[in-house]
């Protein structure tokens, strides 16, 4: 078993970013939005 160092540690690249899960759940927003919309329509306008 090989131990790193913090500096080595620091270099690795991987796992998500905080943008990618914002825009995952950008993503997800829309489309349950358009889900939504087509499932159950509604007419535009306040009254």
């Amino acid at each position: 078993m090989n131990y790193l160092s913090n500096q080595e540690l620091k270099k690795i690249k991987g796992g998500f970013s905080v943008w990618a899960v914002l825009g995952i759940a950008a993503i997800i927003s829309f489309l349950a939005g358009v889900i939504s919309g087509y499932v159950n329509p509604q007419e535009c306008g306040g009254e």
